[in-house]
C-alpha cells in the first residue's frame, strides 16, 4: 500500500517525468519548509508525502527544512515535535535537515545588492500604512513617500535596523516593484522587519528578519532546489518568488507549482485556531486525539499507513474541495483491519451469573487474535461463573430483530456456551443489576455441537478482568465546515459529545502485557489504542475509530 501511495500519477510527477527527460534536470531535489510555530496537521501529511515521496522515487533529496524566521512564535517544542511526526510517518531526510536562519548572512548580503541596485527601500510608514498605501484589487496603489530615497541612505537606515539603532514597528526594508501591478504582492511587499526578539537558533545576532515570499525563493536556489512544491494560496505569490531570484540573479532558478490544499469537513486547520483551541482549554494540548495535529492522530490510534493511504486516496490536484471526514475514519478501519489483533472488551459491564456452573471451576477458551490472518495465532480467554457482558446486549423483552440476549431466550457468548437468561435482578430503583442465566455444557465453541443460538455477544470473565477506563472520542465539530462565514465562531461548534470517558470498563487479561501506542479491535465496538497516560494498574484506552461510520445516517438527516 505504501508504494502506491508514494508512485501514484499525478500532473506534478508528470512535469518531474518531463524535466528528467528533457536533460533540465538530472537530479530531483524538493523541500518540505514548515515553520516551528506549532505543530503539523493533516494538511502537512499531504505535502510530507509529495515532497519526500517524490525525491525518494526519483532518487533525489528532500531538505526538512524549517522556515524559522518568525522568532515571535517559534519554539523548540515545536521543531522536535515535526521531526518526530516526519520519522514517524516513515521519511528520512538523512544529512539535510535546515533552517531558514543557516541563510540569514546571504538573505541579508541578497537584501544590501537589492538596495545597492535600487530595487529594494527602507519605510518609515506604519504597518496600517502600509496596507492602506497598498490599495485594492479595484485600486492601484500609492508609492511610499520614502520609496525615491537615495541608495546610500537606504543602505545606512538598513545597516542601523541590523544594528539595533531603530526601534520595532519605526522601519522595514521594502522591494520596489510596482504599485499600480494587479497582483498586490507585488507591491512594494516587505522584505524584512525589525524584531528584537531571541531566536531558537541565532540567539540575540539578529534583530532583522526577512519575510517568508524572500526567504523561501532564496532558501531554495541556496538548496539547489529543482521543484519548489506550494499548496493554491501560493500562486499568487509566484510573481515575486520569480522577481526576487531574478533580481539578485540567483542560480538556480527552482520552478514553484502548486497543488491543492487538504480541506476535511468537521475539522480546523488553521494554526491559528488550532492554537486557540490548546490555549482556550477546548481540548488537552496539541496532541489531544479529537485534533487532527498528527501528534493528535497518532496519539488516537491512527497509523501512519493509514494517514498515507488517506492521502492517496484523496490525490493531487489543483482542484479545492472539502474532503468527507468519513473517507479518513474508512482508510483507518481498512488499514487497522489488517493489523489490528482482536480482543474482548465491555465497556458498560452489566454482570451475569451462570447459575448452574460450578463455583470454583475455571476453565479456558480458545480464540483467535485475527480472523483473517492465522498468523497472527490464537489467545485462551478465562472463563468462569461470573462474567460481565454489555449492558446494551441484554433486553427483557425484545422483537424479533434484536439479535441478542433475552430473558427467556438464548444466546451464544463468543468462544464459549450457549446461554439462557432465566432471571433479571434490580435494585429499589428498578434498575437491572445482574441477570441469572444457564449454560449448556455440550454446546461450547469448537466442541461440534449442532445446537444454535440467534445470536452471539461478547464477555469478559468478572474473575479475571482487567479495569481500564476508555476515552471514547468521536469528531471535535457538530458542523461541516466550522469556520465557514456565517457570522459564527468556529468555537460555536464544538461537539459536546466528542469525549466520553467510561471508568469501570474491562477487557480479557490478554491485554495486561501490552504496551503504550499498541492497537486492538475490541470485538464488536471499534478500534482502539492504549494511551500514553496508561499506568501498569490502570490501562487507559483511546477509540480511534468504531467499526462502522456513525456519521453517515446524520449527516443525511441533517440535509433533509
Amino acid at each position: 500500500m505504501e508504494e502506491e501511495v508514494l508512485r501514484q500519477t499525478n500532473f506534478i510527477r508528470n512535469i518531474i517525468d518531463h524535466d528528467l527527460q528533457s536533460g533540465k534536470h538530472t537530479q530531483v531535489i524538493t523541500r518540505f519548509p514548515p515553520e516551528p510555530n506549532g505543530y503539523l496537521h493533516i494538511g502537512h501529511v499531504k505535502s510530507i508525502c509529495l515532497n519526500f515521496g517524490i525525491a525518494r522515487d526519483y532518487g533525489g533529496v528532500c531538505f526538512m527544512r524549517f522556515d524559522d524566521t518568525n522568532p515571535e512564535k517559534e519554539e523548540t517544542e515545536y521543531i522536535e515535535s515535526i521531526l518526530e511526526d516526519v520519522k514517524w510517518l516513515g521519511f528520512d531526510w538523512g544529512d539535510n535537515q535546515t533552517y531558514a536562519s543557516d541563510y540569514f548572512d546571504q538573505l541579508y548580503a541578497y537584501a544590501l545588492k537589492l538596495i545597492q541596485e535600487g530595487k529594494a527601500y527602507v519605510c518609515h510608514l506604519s504597518f496600517e500604512q502600509i496596507r492602506e498605501y497598498r490599495g485594492t484589487l479595484k485600486e492601484p496603489g500609492k508609492n511610499s513617500p520614502y520609496r525615491n530615497r537615495s541608495i546610500e541612505e537606504n543602505r545606512q537606515l538598513f545597516e542601523q535596523m541590523k544594528n539595533r539603532e531603530l526601534e520595532e514597528g519605526e522601519c522595514v526594508l521594502r522591494a520596489k516593484i510596482d504599485m499600480s501591478s494587479p497582483n498586490l504582492n507585488l507591491r512594494d511587499p516587505i522584505l524584512y522587519r525589525i524584531k528584537k526578539k531571541s531566536h531558537p537558533m541565532t540567539g540575540d545576532q539578529w534583530c532583522i528578519y526577512p519575510m517568508y515570499d524572500f526567504t523561501h525563493a532564496l532558501s531554495d536556489s541556496l538548496e539547489k532546489v529543482t521543484h519548489s512544491l506550494c499548496t493554491l494560496e501560493f500562486e499568487d505569490h509566484r510573481p515575486l518568488y520569480d522577481w526576487t531570484l531574478e533580481e539578485v540573479q540567483a542560480d538556480p532558478h527552482p520552478q514553484q507549482i502548486e497543488f491543492s490544499r487538504l480541506f476535511l469537513k468537521y475539522t480546523v486547520t488553521s494554526k491559528r485556531k488550532l492554537n486557540q483551541l490548546v490555549t482556550e482549554k477546548y481540548v488537552d494540548g496539541w496532541d489531544d486525539p479529537r485534533m487532527v495535529t498528527i501528534a493528535g492522530m497518532r496519539r488516537r490510534g491512527f497509523s501512519a499507513e493509514a494517514l498515507k493511504y488517506f492521502i492517496e486516496r484523496v490525490g493531487i490536484s489543483k482542484s479545492e474541495n472539502y474532503t468527507e471526514m468519513t473517507l479518513l475514519e474508512d482508510s483507518v478501519r481498512e488499514t487497522l483491519d489488517k493489523t489490528a489483533p482482536r480482543v474482548m472488551s465491555v465497556l458498560r459491564p452489566l454482570k451475569m451469573v451462570i447459575t448452574n456452573y460450578p463455583p470454583d471451576q475455571e476453565e479456558e477458551c480458545e480464540a483467535s487474535n485475527h480472523p483473517k490472518d492465522e498468523g497472527m495465532g490464537k489467545r485462551t480467554i478465562p472463563f468462569s461463573r461470573e462474567i460481565y457482558i454489555e449492558r446494551e446486549d441484554f433486553r427483557e423483552s425484545a422483537n424479533k430483530k434484536f439479535k441478542r440476549l433475552v430473558l427467556g431466550k438464548n444466546v451464544r457468548l463468543r468462544y464459549a456456551y450457549i446461554v439462557t437468561c432465566v432471571e433479571v435482578i434490580k435494585d429499589d430503583n428498578d434498575e437491572i443489576i445482574e441477570i441469572h442465566c444457564e449454560y449448556d455444557p455440550e454446546t461450547k465453541s469448537g466442541m461440534g455441537s449442532e445446537k444454535k443460538a440467534k445470536g452471539v455477544i461478547h464477555w469478559v470473565s468478572a474473575k479475571h478482568a482487567q479495569s481500564l477506563e476508555i476515552r471514547l472520542y468521536d469528531r471535535l465539530f457538530t458542523k461541516a465546515i466550522p469556520d465557514a462565514k456565517d457570522g459564527t465562531e468556529f468555537t460555536d461548534h464544538i461537539n459536546p459529545k466528542s469525549l466520553e470517558i467510561l471508568t469501570d470498563s474491562v477487557v480479557e487479561p490478554s491485554l495486561q502485557k501490552a504496551k503504550i501506542g499498541d492497537r486492538f479491535q475490541f470485538e464488536r465496538q471499534g478500534y482502539f489504542c492504549i494511551d500514553r497516560d496508561s499506568a501498569p494498574e490502570k490501562l487507559i484506552v483511546n477509540r480511534t475509530v468504531t467499526l462502522r461510520d456513525s456519521w453517515a445516517k446524520l449527516e443525511q438527516e441533517a440535509q433533509q
